[in-house]
C-alpha cells in the first residue's frame, strides 16, 4: 500500500488551473441530500441506508437515481427516473435556499488560489439548477468557469467533465489540479490527465505516488495546492 502523501512531500511546480468538485468538498450538502434521499426512499416504500449512499456518492443524478430505484426494486423506466429526479431536485433547491453550509476551509482555500492568480473552475455532478442555487453561497467570482452534471453527456468517472472545464478555461488538462472527495471524481480527473488531490468524505480513497490524500481542506494551503506532485511537470 502506498505511503500516505502529505503536503510536505510535494515538490514546487505551478498549476495552470485548479478544478474543484462541489458537493462534500466545498459545500456541506451531503446531509441535505440525505434528507431528500430519505424522503424519496419513504415515497418509494423503503428505508434509506448508508450502503445505498456509498454506492451513489459522487455520481451524476440520473445514474444515482437509477441505482436508487434498482435498490428498491421499483420500475425504472425513463419516466420513472425523470419523476424521481424531479422529486430530488425540487427538494434540494428548497433546502439549498434555506441554508447551505460551506465545508471548513473552503472559502479560504478558494480565495487563496485566486490571490495567487491561478484560474479556478467548479466541476460538479449536480445538475445546473443546483449548481446555480449553490453559487450565491460560494460567490461566483471565485470561479472562472462552472460545469454541471447536465452540461456533459458523460458524467464522472468519465473524464468529460474535467476536459470540458479545462477547455472552458483554455488550459491543458495535464496542467490542472483537481480536488475531489469521491472516488468517481478522482477517476474522472485522473482520466482527464490532471493531478488529483483527494479529500475523502463518504468513503476512503487510497493514496498513490501521484495522488495525495489529505484529511480536510483546512490541512492544505493554496500555495501547496498549486504545486502538485507530477513527474511530467518535473521534466
Amino acid at each position: 500500500m502506498p505511503v500516505r502523501s502529505t503536503p510536505s512531500a510535494l515538490p514546487a511546480a505551478r498549476a495552470d488551473a485548479v478544478l474543484f468538485d462541489m458537493d462534500g468538498l466545498l459545500i456541506d450538502s451531503e446531509p441535505l441530500w440525505t434528507v431528500a434521499e430519505i424522503e424519496l426512499a419513504e415515497h418509494l416504500g423503503g428505508a434509506w441506508s448508508e450502503q445505498i449512499k456509498a454506492r451513489i456518492v459522487g455520481t451524476r443524478l440520473d445514474r444515482a437515481v437509477e441505482a436508487i430505484l434498482e435498490c428498491y426494486d421499483v420500475p425504472r423506466s425513463p419516466a420513472d427516473i425523470a419523476t424521481a429526479m424531479t422529486f430530488l431536485l425540487d427538494r434540494m433547491v428548497e433546502l439549498f435556499d434555506t441554508d447551505l453550509p460551506l465545508m471548513p476551509g473552503a472559502r479560504e482555500l478558494l480565495d487563496g488560489v485566486r490571490a495567487l492568480g491561478v484560474p479556478t473552475a467548479l466541476v460538479s455532478s449536480s445538475y445546473r439548477v443546483l449548481v446555480d442555487a449553490a453559487l450565491p453561497w460560494l460567490a461566483p467570482i471565485r470561479f472562472d468557469a462552472t460545469v454541471a452534471g447536465d452540461d456533459v453527456r458523460h458524467g464522472k468517472p468519465s473524464p468529460e467533465p474535467y476536459l470540458v472545464a479545462s477547455r472552458r478555461l483554455g488550459v491543458d488538462p495535464g496542467r490542472c489540479v483537481v480536488v475531489e472527495d469521491a472516488m468517481s471524481g478522482v477517476l474522472s480527473g485522473e482520466a482527464a490527465g490532471a493531478t488529483v488531490v483527494a479529500v475523502p468524505w463518504a468513503a476512503p480513497i487510497e493514496a498513490t505516488p501521484t495522488r495525495p490524500v489529505v484529511p480536510a481542506l483546512t490541512s492544505i494551503s493554496a500555495e501547496w495546492l498549486v504545486a502538485p506532485l507530477s513527474r511530467a511537470w518535473d521534466s
